[in-house]
Formats: C-alpha cells, structure tokens, sequence
C-alpha cells in the first residue's frame, strides 16, 4: 500500500523557464541599479552563460545550485571593498524571484487532496523554497539535493526520503517530470514510480514507470483508487 507521496518541485508543481527568466532579469535589473558597468557589461544572456560555465567547471557542485549562483555573482561581481555584501544582495534578489513560481493549474487542488490522504515529501535537485513559496504547510518535509549532498538519480536523496518518513521505499510513490532522475531514480531505490507527463512526450527508455499520469488530478485519483482498492481487500485468516 502506497503510504507517502513524494514530489518533485520545478516542472512539476509549476513551471521552472519562466521563473528562471525572470528571475534573471530582476537580477539584471538590481545590477544596473547598484553597479551599472557591470550590467552594462553582462547581457542577462552572458551573465547566463558564465553560470553555465560555472556549473560545468564544478561538477562536484552539481547537486547544489545555490552555490553554483552565488559563485557566478562572485565572478561578475568581481573585485569590490564591499564584495561579500554585493553577493550577497544579488542573490537575496535573484533568489526572492526564483520563488515567485506560478502553480500550474491542478497543482494546488491537488496538493489539499493529497495532503489530506498520505504525508507528502518534496524531492528537488532545485533550490525552491517552499516556506517562501506558501506551501511548506502542506509537506512533512522537504528534501533537497543541496542538505543531502546527492542529486537525483543518486540513491542516497531517495533514501533520505524514506529516512523522513520512517517507510520502506516501496511504501513510497515519486512523482516526478523528469523520465531519468525522477521515474528511473526512485524505481531503481524501490519506490513506486510514477511519471509525471503533462506535454504527451514518448517514453525514451526499456525500463517502464509503474504509472503514468498527465495532471496531478490523475494522481489524486488514482491515490483514491488503490486506497479503496485496498480497504476492500479481504483479510485472509489461516487457522493455527
């Protein structure tokens, strides 16, 4: 029986290119305020691109995106008596946007039903914070890539996930957009997979998720489904 749900966030629960976009462009914003030759300097296409280049000369910092920010800021920032401080309000004013996210439509209906059937746990490589968001209320915990050390599909978040809850991995079901870090991740630590297809896309690999959805409305029936399912299954008793 399926006990806990967990979520991912970005992709998921809302869509990640439009906040990341703005995000960016309040960044940008902010630095022509505060340091005009460098946002005259830095198009938000190159400030985009040095973070790129910043994540690609730091594998070991893939599972954390909050540091690969804040050393791209440094290395735009560059040399400045009040340096640390200039990071800092840059990223406190890239970071306030990042969570400004828009809730696809069946996201937050979806979220009340589930939270009042099963714990929920999100899941995220992101650095979404669901305190700023207004949704922490509605999850026993949040786990991301960043605390545990390990991204998805790496073992160790999905077992996080499990230590949170106190139940076995295949108590849990993982919702998830992405068909490798998410359905192949949480399949292969033993939890219910369930893969998350809003834009109709083929399956790209052999090895099937345990369920498909479309919306998250799918979820909370199919969450209603199997519960009944199991609520109707007869207690079998063997005499001694």
């Amino acid at each position: 029986m399926i006990r806990a749900i967990s979520l991912d966030l970005d992709d998921t629960l809302w869509p990640i290119a439009p906040t990341i976009i703005e995000a960016e462009r309040s960044l940008h914003g902010w630095l022509s305020a505060r340091l005009p030759h460098v946002a005259s300097d830095w198009s938000i296409a190159r400030i985009r691109a040095l973070r790129d280049s910043i994540a690609a000369d730091h594998p070991h910092l893939a599972h954390d995106f909050t540091e690969q920010r804040r050393l791209s800021l440094r290395a735009l920032i560059g040399e400045h008596a009040e340096q640390e401080a200039l990071i800092e309000g840059a990223f406190e004013i890239f970071f306030a946007a990042r969570n400004r996210v828009t809730l696809y439509a069946d996201a937050h209906p979806a979220l009340l039903h589930l939270h009042a059937r099963v714990p929920l746990i999100s899941l995220s490589n992101g650095n979404a914070d669901l305190e700023r968001i207004g949704l922490a209320h509605l999850f026993h915990s949040r786990i991301s890539a960043r605390d545990i050390g390990a991204a998805k599909p790496e073992p160790r978040i999905f077992e996080a996930a499990c230590a949170a809850l106190a139940l076995p991995a295949a108590a849990i079901a993982h919702v998830g957009d992405d068909p490798g870090m998410d359905v192949l991740g949480a399949k292969r630590a033993g939890m219910f997979s369930v893969w998350l297809n809003r834009d109709g896309r083929e399956w790209p690999h052999a090895e099937q998720p345990d369920l498909e959805i479309h919306d998250l409305g799918e979820l909370c029936n199919w969450l209603d489904s199997h519960h009944n399912a199991v609520e109707r299954t007869p207690t079998c008793l063997h005499a001694p």
